[in-house]
């Protein structure tokens, strides 16, 4: 018996030294990944002009005029983090405070986010992924133990419209080709995009001032932990403008699944920051 009870403290003290060491399979794979998406193309030289916003709808063309992107530099990737973001596991359960590091790539069409949290004291961390046509969400336990790792046509259309809903904070993008807009009226604008044999589309809402609003879309599925998929109207809202290096910019954005017994806001966030190479 004691050698059992010795045995069982030297395992849980294994653990918990372990959980204690930065070093993270997750996250080293995000660095990874940031790391190919950020580097290896030349920043852009040029500088966005008047004309780079004229194809582009009325209320979108306003957005990028106002928020003071005339004259800044062309960028070819955006780099973003959160903190203390408050994050709900889903319908009717836990909302947990998350760290959230996210890279967009304009030529390569994708994204990386690394989720840093506790559940129960426990190390949680999440990768979630937009890369070559393929979106994936995981979730490890302890820096160990994989508690799901998402995948599928429905997944990678539900990051590709992610990835669009992101477009106006990552000016270069909405420019591209694989993006089309429709206008609808003088506060809103739809977006479709089309990339690796996948399309998603959504609306952009506008106020007055030129700040974006929301985007909406019907395209992204709900993915629970337990692997359930719903069908579900999904909305992104940026509030809170600033001006942050010469750039009106919001910093708080929520995501809200809109379930038909009521919104679920799963993510709220009043302190984003961006950078662009």
């Amino acid at each position: 018996m004691i050698v059992l009870t010795v045995t069982i403290a030297c395992f849980v003290a294994a653990i918990l030294v372990f959980w204690q060491i930065p070093y993270s399979a997750t996250k080293a794979e995000f660095q990874k990944l940031a790391s190919g998406l950020t580097t290896g193309e030349p920043a852009a030289a040029a500088v966005f002009t008047s004309e780079n916003w004229t194809p582009l709808p009325p209320p979108v063309r306003r957005y990028f005029e106002t928020a003071g992107f005339t004259g800044y530099p062309k960028m070819t990737a955006m780099q973003a983090e959160f903190r203390k973001v408050k994050f709900s596991l889903g319908p009717g359960k836990s909302v947990i405070n998350i760290g959230y590091k996210q890279v967009n790539s304009v030529a390569h069409t994708a994204r990386a986010v690394f989720i840093d949290a506790k559940l129960y004291g426990i190390p949680f961390q999440g990768l979630d992924t937009y890369v070559e046509g393929t979106g994936g969400m995981k979730g490890v336990l302890g820096k160990a133990f994989t508690l799901f790792d998402q995948r599928g046509t429905e997944m990678d259309q539900a990051c590709l419209v992610t990835f669009l809903s992101e477009a106006l904070l990552l000016p270069s993008a909405a420019l591209q080709s694989y993006i089309s807009w429709k206008p609808i009226d003088d506060l809103h604008a739809e977006a479709t995009i089309s990339r690796y044999g996948s399309t998603a589309s959504g609306i952009f809402s506008f106020r007055e001032n030129g700040e974006c609003k929301s985007f909406t879309t019907n395209d992204r599925t709900a993915v629970g932990m337990d692997g359930s998929r719903q069908k579900i109207r999904w909305t992104a809202y940026m509030d809170n403008y600033r001006i942050i290096n010469g750039l009106r910019q919001p910093t708080r954005l929520r995501a809200v699944w809109h379930y038909d017994e009521g919104d679920l806001v799963y993510f709220d966030s009043d302190n984003l920051r961006l950078k662009y190479r």
